[in-house]
């Protein structure tokens, strides 16, 4: 895929368009809450691959229908192997570790619910645009996953990030910015406005400074996401993973 194109272009489940400097990456599964199946994160890994540094100042990335991201897809969940099941969610901290590393500014235009691996893509962005009626949760380690966690901490502080993990509680809008897991709230309408005023703000620099700035000033490192990745892997190895899932999804359902 070549996302370096003046028009909008469709691929399955994730739209991309571009605006001169601004790639814009929709998540197009409202009828499953956004959720991430592997094909809808196999097609946002090879965008974020293929867009070009060179000519990409802002990366944003929305969502179609009421809900930014339901998470990880649990559709079928329990029909598939362990093997799969690892390599799923192998495959999302790849791409929240590419969001974090991204050569350029990446922003999160949100509304309605954010859960799990949503709410870790929307804290893996630089900027997180939420909408007033914006709830994040993250219940991953309710089946004993390890997905984003150093990144949350980095964010909000290891004593805020231990509550919000353990707890597993919906994190509203206003009480997102008071924690710095959003910079601003904006309502969904005014989001692509807010968007422009970034892009505007990041006009007196070229596009290899701006990737320098992001580079100097990043949170992650390589032996940051080597040691995610291993976490993450050893959390999905730990026996009962399946016994787990089938656990979650009964308290979901109840």
């Amino acid at each position: 895929m070549n996302v370096a194109i003046d028009d909008s272009k469709m691929t399955g489940d994730v739209r991309v368009e571009r605006s001169r400097e601004v790639v814009t990456v929709t998540i197009d599964r409202p009828g499953r809450a956004n959720s991430l199946d592997a094909a809808t994160v196999e097609q946002l890994l090879e965008v974020l691959e293929n867009v070009s540094a060179e000519d990409t100042r802002v990366l944003v990335l929305r969502s179609e229908g009421r809900h930014f991201c339901g998470g990880f897809d649990m559709e079928g969940v329990l029909d598939g192997s362990e093997g799969d099941l690892l390599l799923r969610f192998v495959r999302i901290e790849q791409l929240l570790q590419r969001l974090r590393r991204a050569p350029f500014l990446t922003v999160a235009c949100v509304s309605g619910k954010a859960v799990g691996a949503g709410a870790d893509i929307v804290a893996a962005c630089g900027y997180r645009l939420l909408d007033p009626g914006t709830s994040m949760r993250l219940p991953g380690f309710r089946f004993g996953v390890a997905l984003g966690t150093r990144h949350l901490a980095a964010i909000v502080g290891s004593h805020v990030a231990r509550d919000l993990l353990l707890e597993s509680r919906d994190v509203d809008a206003s009480t997102a910015l008071r924690l710095g897991l959003a910079t601003v709230i904006v309502p969904r309408e005014h989001q692509q406005a807010e968007v422009e005023k970034i892009v505007a703000a990041t006009t007196g620099l070229d596009t290899p400074s701006v990737t320098m700035v992001l580079n100097r000033t990043s949170i992650a490192s390589d032996a940051d996401d080597a040691a995610d990745m291993a976490t993450l892997v050893t959390s999905l190895t730990r026996p009962g993973l399946r016994r787990r899932l089938a656990h979650y999804l009964d308290g979901a359902r109840g």
